[in-house]
Parts: structure tokens; sequence; C-alpha cells
């Protein structure tokens, strides 16, 4: 359980930023007592208390837009929460992306492509191929990746130039998708290299 110091607000409410887990763009701001904040780990949506209604509100209660907790942490004085959620839809009640009209695009394509890949991965289109593959399952996934790197090693073998890419940007999708199933994403691969880096 995270310490938060709610005796710092008279209203015992404290700040909580929220930021989407996979792009990084700060969504909205809301406002958190402790009852507000164990709803949210329990039930997995972030939950605030809201200060117009004068009780608990889960974001996306009524709109279905729900956030959904993937982390959540106190600052360094304990008294302003970093919340990390995947969005079901946009944010604000304008029905922009973010509480400051922003876009909630991530900054880097692959970032990008990942965020790509969880929504056909949870849509409704059945044509998609994302979503094909995650229906036959982890096993036809991995299998996959293991047939794309076997063809980028073959074609390492000769010299032409666009086979090579090709078959190397093939083998990047698929291990994206590959992460996606596990439940990781590419950063968690990066900070485990920054990690051994840094020994």
């Amino acid at each position: 359980m995270i310490k938060v110091d709610y005796d710092k607000y008279t209203d015992k409410l404290v700040p909580a930023i929220v930021q989407d887990v996979n792009t990084g763009v700060v969504l909205m701001l809301g406002f958190m007592n402790e009852e507000a904040v164990n709803k949210t780990i329990t039930e997995g949506k972030v939950t605030f208390y809201s200060r117009s209604k004068k009780r608990l509100w889960t974001k996306g209660e009524e709109s279905g837009n729900f956030l959904l907790l993937k982390d959540i942490k106190a600052d360094c004085d304990n008294d302003t929460l970093l919340v990390k959620a995947q969005p079901v839809g946009p944010v604000c009640h304008t029905g922009a992306d973010t509480c400051w009209n922003e876009k909630n695009q991530p900054a880097g394509f692959l970032q990008y492509l990942e965020a790509v890949i969880e929504s056909r991965k949870a849509g409704s289109e059945e044509n998609s191929y994302v979503k094909k593959m995650f229906s036959k399952g982890l096993n036809k996934i991995a299998q996959k990746v293991g047939e794309e790197a076997v063809e980028l090693v073959i074609e390492a073998k000769d010299d032409n130039k666009e086979l090579f890419l090709g078959e190397a940007s093939d083998l990047l999708f698929h291990y994206l998708l590959l992460l996606n199933a596990k439940g990781y994403t590419l950063q968690d691969v990066i900070n485990v290299l920054q990690q051994r880096h840094s020994k």
C-alpha cells in the first residue's frame, strides 16, 4: 500500500495526476482521498473524490470512458499522486483526448505502434491482423516471432537490402505483439537494458 500524507490538506484530498501508461501524455488532474485511492487499487478503475458532487466518482461511470489503473505512486513528499492508466476512449468531458485538449500520441513511432496494437487487440474489427493473431493465442504469436527471426537470419546472409529490412520490420512488429501478449511493453525491455548498462 502506498504511503500518502492526506493530513497535509485540510480537506484530506491530494492531487492526482493521471498519465497514459503507454504514451506518457498527461491526461487529467483530479483529487483523491484515502477511500478513492483504496477503491482505485481494489477495482482497477481510477476513482476520484468529486468536490462538486461531494462523493466518490469513478472516471467513466457514465460515459464508459474508464481509466484502467496500471500503477499508482506518491511523490517524494507523499502529498501528490502519479496515476498511470490506460484510457478507454477520450478522457475529457468535451470529447478531447486530454483535459488540455491535446492529442494523446506517443513521443516515438514504436510507442505509437504499441498503442495501435493495443487498440486493435481490444477492438471489434475481426479482419484486423493483430486481432486475428491474438485470437490464436500466445503460442502462435511466439511461434511467429521464431519464424520471422529465422527468415531475418536467412536474409542477413544475402545482400538484398529491401528483403533484409522487410524481414527485420516483420520481426520487430511480431516482437511487439509478443511483448503485449505477455503484458509488457518496449519500455520494460529498455529499462532492463538501461540497468545492465549502468552496472
